[in-house]
């Protein structure tokens, strides 16, 4: 009777026996073991996809998979199959070999899905001059400018329209990962990226979409650029030269007043403006955002005279706002001293909040009040906030007077130690605002004197919505009978809509609210700074401690591995050993173990060039010299200290020696001649089995993978042969334009070819299709390592540059992770269960590897 087999994780096949292979039940009711779910990717923090499936599921964090409570009756069923009174002794079961599981060079940053979401609002490092100016900064101090010529290769071009040497404004909204006594460096779109997939909410997503849109007056967003200087993110915004406190800093009766020319009221520029204002207002509205809160500040003129709403500036007035509101609630002792603080504050910087979101920063700054919980933030939030504007734009300096009086109704200190009568002290704001637009403005103003009083109604429900506004003011110009060219918008659902000041981007976080506060108990004197360049940071993105420590802190650690005289030409693994081959003649053996050395191959005549291990009918390491030897070096032990076979090239006067060697798996050695053919030895008798030419110049570079032999050479070329009879199948490179550049390295694995060449470019093929080409490096490339999604390339430049190549069935893309420098030219390069081998030109072995 045959057995059924025990249950076995669906990820790497193996049985599950509670101690090696420990089954956890995902939120989906599948089972796979702890380790292959601490090596699945991430497409969205704290979710994995289960493999057996494929739903997303959360992932506890930062616990990992140990959180996950056990499957007990796998392992119940497992254990009772493999019980020796179950096990059949005529047919005992054959040992499992381990499956090895791609070990991951650092962390997933993040998802593929993810990368090609987001990579093209990337704004190239070279994209923008940046310049510092406390004149018109904004919060970060800078003003930066679009380098034309960097627009050429940026995909964001034409969706942006951007011209050269265009003015942007940036607004950090993060800090990118630290590389402190890091052995890695991570590329210029890792960081940016890692601050993307930080984020938890949509925000930036909606405001990338809204800045997108034809018909928003919204100022337009490039993308995401990351400085240098400071390794901050910043978003980088259109910035136009018109901001209305320029242009209206002056008015300080407002519009409506008489004019010194003529004593008419400025009706008509009133009118215009407003309209405008309100409809760029509504055209974010319509992209399902809403500011929360309004300024002055945040309206600028286009080129053309239209208002538009600049999206920088909201996330730095919110900023400000809650930062306004932490100090003044932490450093006033007193109602008085904490109405003085809001008065200074709001008349020096004209931003207006509402009453429900002022009550909901005094909620978060943990003062409980009752009157405003039932009351939302939503799109009539924003209508409050556009009354203030239009009536600061109306009345002017004395609306700013009014608009102290209007805090004094929130602060949460009461003064008889009963609490305040919030409702009645709004109601009595609200009448005088009445009686100064009543002395202010004439009869032909009712009506939207009436509409703007409905705007600052205390419930939001009760205020009108942002196109009436706009219907009344147009009024003003155009009456009702004769207006037929008007067209309604679109009915918005409120509260339904995603808040600028209440978002990510907008806060800031904990860690700078805690160091906000020590710094005011210990100073509570110290006069605040609230121009626009005091807030330095923006949303600063929440991230996992331990992760960045990891990915930052060092713990990409290196080892050295020295003993050779000479250049390291080539680095293989096998049996649980490493070997590396130099041009001093001598082969090395280090334990993988704790990397000490155990022997050393002597015999050569000639500088070794080449080196492989075959573990195919015994462990055999095999190398190759520049005098066309071959020396087979038997792995017993102890090391034996001659070659078990030395085979010899026939020698040709013109070219000579060994480039390259590979190992088929089907029991052949093949090798890279300088006599620009390859050769087939029989691993069984060591005869020479045949030679395939077709290479114009010397064979410098061979692999294998799913039954095809790849060589390339001298002559740019790459030709694909059958492992089978060794007949030729393709060429690949032989009609590419341009000047010849030597094939130094290729690596292939899967579907996927990388071929590196002479003047640092670096190309990926699938089958026959040339998928990228890319200037990888500058100068020559000599080594190519790649397993899995991990590449690796080095030459003379000194760099290790890591690259993750990540695609589908229509494409490939090499996405740039970071870069390890190194102090000599890099020789040969070779990747392994999660360390990375660097044989260098001074005769040192690096061993990087990610760990504690």
């Amino acid at each position: 009777m045959e057995l059924p087999e025990p249950p076995e994780c669906p990820v790497c096949l193996q049985p599950y026996d509670g101690d090696s292979t420990t089954p956890r039940v995902l939120a989906c009711g599948h089972s796979a073991c702890q380790t292959c779910l601490k090596l699945l990717p991430q497409p969205f923090p704290h979710t994995i996809r289960c493999p057996a499936c494929t739903q997303l599921v959360k992932y506890p964090h930062p616990q990992g998979p140990s959180a996950l409570p056990k499957n007990i009756d796998l392992l119940r069923l497992a254990s009772l199959l493999q019980c020796p009174d179950h096990q059949n002794p005529q047919n005992p079961p054959k040992p499992i070999e381990k499956q090895s599981i791609p070990i991951h060079f650092i962390p997933n940053l993040w998802s593929h899905e993810f990368y090609l979401a987001w990579k093209d609002w990337v704004v190239p490092e070279d994209a923008l001059v940046v310049e510092f100016s406390a004149e018109d900064g904004l919060c970060s101090v800078f003003c930066g400018r679009i380098v034309g010529s960097s627009l050429d290769s940026w995909g964001l071009s034409v969706r942006c329209s951007m011209k050269g040497n265009e003015k942007v404004s940036l607004v950090r909204v993060g800090g990118s990962l630290c590389e402190n006594d890091s052995k890695f460096n991570y590329s210029y779109v890792a960081k940016v990226l890692w601050v993307l997939y930080g984020m938890t909410d949509r925000q930036l997503g909606l405001i990338l979409k809204a800045s997108c849109s034809k018909q928003s007056q919204i100022c337009k967003v490039y993308g995401l650029w990351c400085n240098p200087d400071d390794q901050g993110v910043y978003i980088v915004c259109e910035r136009y030269a018109g901001s209305f406190l320029e242009k209206f800093g002056d008015w300080r009766n407002g519009f409506v007043g008489e004019n010194e020319s003529n004593g008419l009221l400025d009706t008509t520029n009133f009118a215009m403006i407003g309209m405008e204002i309100c409809e760029s207002v509504s055209a974010l509205h319509s992209e399902g955002l809403f500011s929360g809160c309004l300024a002055v500040r945040s309206f600028n003129f286009d080129d053309f005279g239209h208002v538009h709403i600049d999206l920088n500036e909201a996330l730095v007035m919110s900023s400000r706002v809650w930062k306004m509101i932490t100090k003044a609630i932490l450093g006033a002792k007193k109602r008085k001293e904490l109405e003085v603080s809001l008065r200074n504050d709001a008349s020096e910087t004209l931003e207006f909040v509402s009453p429900e979101l002022l009550f909901e920063l005094l909620q978060k700054n943990a003062i409980d009040i009752e009157c405003g919980s039932k009351f939302e933030v939503g799109y009539g939030s924003d209508v409050w906030s556009l009354a203030c504007v239009l009536l600061w734009l109306l009345i002017g300096e004395p609306f700013t007077e009014l608009m102290g009086n209007y805090l004094h109704c929130f602060v949460p200190i009461p003064s008889d130690g009963k609490g305040s009568d919030y409702a009645g002290l709004y109601m009595n704001w609200m009448e005088k605002v009445r009686t100064s637009l009543e002395t202010k403005l004439v009869s032909e103003f009712v009506p939207l004197q009436e509409i703007l009083c409905g705007c600052l109604e205390f419930d939001p429900g009760s205020r009108p919505d942002v196109i009436d506004v706009w219907k009344c003011i147009r009024e003003l110009i155009i009456k009702p009978k004769f207006d037929i060219m008007v067209s309604l918008a679109r009915a918005i659902e409120k509260n339904t809509g995603h808040c600028l000041f209440l978002g990510e981007l907008s806060q800031l976080r904990k860690e700078t609210n805690k160091i906000l506060e020590k710094q005011l108990v210990n100073d509570l004197q110290e006069k605040d700074d609230s121009n626009r360049g005091d807030v330095d940071q923006v949303g600063e993105v929440m991230v996992d401690k331990d992760l960045v420590e990891g990915l930052s802190g060092g713990h990409v650690k290196c080892i050295d591995l020295k003993g050779h005289l000479d250049c390291i030409s080539g680095l293989t693994v096998g049996g649980g050993f490493l070997f590396s081959s130099s041009f001093d003649k001598t082969v090395h053996v280090w334990s993988l173990q704790d990397f000490t050395h155990l022997h050393t191959f002597r015999g050569h005549e000639h500088k070794i060039t080449a080196i492989v291990f075959t573990d195919e009918e015994q462990p055999l390491c095999i190398s190759g010299d520049s005098g066309g030897g071959i020396y087979i070096w038997g792995i017993t032990d102890p090391f034996g200290q001659e070659p078990i076979k030395k085979l010899f090239e026939q020698k040709d006067w013109r070219y000579t020696g060994i480039h390259a060697l590979a190992i088929s798996g089907t029991g052949y050695l093949y090798t890279g001649s300088g006599d620009k053919s390859i050769k087939a030895w029989s691993l069984q008798d060591y005869s020479l089995s045949c030679t395939m030419n077709g290479h114009k110049s010397v064979v410098s570079t061979l692999a294998v993978c799913n039954g095809v032999l790849y060589s390339g050479s001298w002559d740019g070329t790459v030709r694909l042969w059958c492992l089978s009879d060794h007949s030729p199948l393709t060429v690949l490179g032989e009609d590419t334009p341009g000047n010849v550049t030597s094939v130094l390295s290729l690596a292939a694995y899967g579907d996927a070819l990388v071929v590196a060449h002479e003047n640092g470019c670096m190309k990926i093929w699938r089958n026959d299709v040339l998928l990228k080409s890319k200037q990888a490096h500058n100068g020559a490339i000599f080594s190519v390592g790649m397993e899995g999604k991990w590449l690796f390339t080095g030459g003379w430049d000194k760099v290790v540059n890591v690259q993750e190549l990540l695609g589908d069935e229509f494409g490939i893309d090499a996405t740039s992770l970071g870069s390890i420098a190194c102090d000599s030219v890099i020789t040969s390069l070779l990747y392994w269960q999660g360390k990375l081998f660097v044989g260098r030109a001074d005769r040192v072995i690096k061993v990087y590897f990610y760990g504690l």
